[in-house]
Order: structure tokens, then sequence, then C-alpha cells
């Protein structure tokens, strides 16, 4: 047993610490050109892109605040003065528009941030440890993924009370259910690797073989996954803000000005079309970055 942990050591130190930083510098150059050589993975990299740099700038690109009302110029159309037109209590919807960028871009980090490390910790303990622990968990997760996203935000916003704090809360219960099956089925796999026959000889805990070993291999997945997941958390974000249940007026996010709109679509049309737009575009990046991602991360697609 001594000379299989002695071999198991030697192998698993086999490379150097610079040589590892090196051969993911190259890693990282190559997914880097992949993804550059796809135009419509650029699209989708440059609409995000731009998603991000609009919330950076918007207090800088917008001319009117966004909470500025002006009755007299109310449901006015676009013009030189108001770009895309104005509300109906004469807001600038230009300026909403950039302003409610920063809504959509901060519920999608937070949504990440929290929906993505819970549903690959729980994913990546079921598929290693298996047996009675991989049983509870992904029964959890099954319950979790019987109902409809949008249902299942809907009664957890009932629950919190309506705010933009509780629809990222109820959006973040309901996103990590797909990941944590995806990393699943990455540890199911990863657990029957030689290195991690290797580092359990050399007598390494189940906890520091999860977090240490196990959770980065399944980290590519889990990003292709959250980054196609992310069109369907605008989406639901747009239609709690839709029904009332997201951010709260005046603040100028997407779905409730839609839902204002709605109000003057047949002679005023600009209100509803213009937040619209903005969600389909934002949606149509994640998805065409996503999709590049996933061409370039996921090395069963690339084999076949």
């Amino acid at each position: 047993m001594t000379g299989r942990v002695q071999a198991a050591r030697a192998w698993l130190n086999a490379e150097t610490p610079a040589t590892r930083r090196q051969a993911q510098a190259q890693e990282a150059y190559r997914t880097l050109q992949a993804l550059a050589s796809t135009p419509l993975t650029v699209v989708g990299a440059l609409i995000v892109g731009g998603l991000v740099l609009i919330s950076l700038l918007a207090p800088w690109l917008s001319i009117y605040s966004p909470l500025e009302q002006d009755l007299a110029n109310r449901l006015q159309p676009a013009s030189s003065i108001h770009l895309l037109g104005t509300d109906e209590l004469g807001r600038d919807i230009f300026s909403r528009i950039l302003h409610g960028a920063r809504i959509t871009l901060y519920i999608v980090m937070v949504v990440a941030i929290t929906a993505a490390p819970i549903g690959l910790a729980i994913g990546a303990t079921a598929g290693y440890l298996g047996g009675w622990v991989d049983t509870v968990l992904m029964r959890l997760t099954d319950i979790f993924l019987a109902f409809p996203k949008l249902i299942l935000a809907l009664a957890f916003v009932a629950a919190l009370g309506a705010g933009l704090n509780s629809a990222i809360l109820a959006i973040a219960l309901t996103s990590w259910p797909p990941i944590a099956r995806i990393a699943r089925a990455e540890a199911l796999v990863i657990r029957q690797s030689d290195f991690i026959a290797a580092v359990r000889l050399m007598g390494a805990s189940p906890a520091r073989i999860i977090f240490r070993h196990v959770v980065p291999l399944c980290v590519p997945s889990v990003i292709v996954r959250i980054t196609l997941d992310m069109a369907g958390i605008i989406l639901i974000a747009a239609g709690l803000g839709f029904l009332g249940l997201g951010a709260q007026p005046p603040l100028p996010e997407w779905g409730a000005m839609v839902s204002k709109g709605r109000e003057f679509l047949t002679n005023q049309w600009w209100i509803a079309t213009f937040p619209g737009l903005a969600i389909f575009i934002v949606s149509l990046g994640f998805n065409l970055l996503g999709d590049g991602l996933r061409d370039v991360l996921d090395p069963k697609r690339a084999a076949s």
C-alpha cells in the first residue's frame, strides 16, 4: 500500500505550478480563439458586453433622470429631444431603459453568484458520494424541477413579499436545480477517474476531494448552463416585474415598463415596445453566448 501511495503522490506532483499555469494560459487562449471564430458567439458576447458597458455608463449616457417627470410632455413620440419618446408621466424612455439595464445586470449577477455555487455544491456532493446522499439530494432537486420556474418564483415572492430583493431570492431558489443535475452528471464520471483514486489513496477526505478536485472540473459545464439560463432568468424577472411583484415603481425595470406601456399600446406603442426590445435583445445575446460556450467547453460535442 505504501508503494501505491508514493506512486500516486509522485504522479500528482509531476507538474510544477509554473507548468500548470502555462498550460492553463494556453488553454484559455485556445478557448478565446475558438469563441472568436464563431460569428454568432461574437454577436452574443458584444450584446452582453454592451449590457455591462451601458450599466456602468448609464448616468453619463442618459440625458434625463430616469425618475424625472414632465407632465407637459407626456406620451410624446421619439424626437431629437426624447430619443425614444416619453411615457405616461413624461419620463424619458431612453434614460429609463439605460438605467433599467443596471437592474437587469444586478439581477443576473446576484442570481448567478447565488444559484451557481448552491447547485454546484449539491450536484458534486451527490454525484461523488452516491448512495443515500445522492438519493436525498436528487429527490429534493426533482421536487423543485417538478414546478415551472415562473410559477415557483411567484409562490416564493408571494411568501416573501413583492420587491426587487424578494424577486432575486425567488429566482435564485428556482435556478439551482438544473445546475445541480449538470454537476452531478459530471461528478459521476469524474469520481471514476484515476487521479481521484490516487488522491483517495493519499488519504484525502471526501470533502477535500469534492471541493478541491471534483468541483473545479464541473465548473466549465456549470458556466455553460448558467449562461444559457440567463435568458430565462431575465424573462422571469421581467415577468415578475410585469405582474408588479418585482422591482417596484418608480424603479425603471423593463418588465414593469412593459406592464405600464400595455395600457397605451394602441396609440403610444413605443412605451412598451422599446423595453420589450431590450428584453429580447439581451436574452438573445445570452443565448448566443451560451451556445458558443457550450460548443467550445463541452468535450463531448467537440468530439462529435
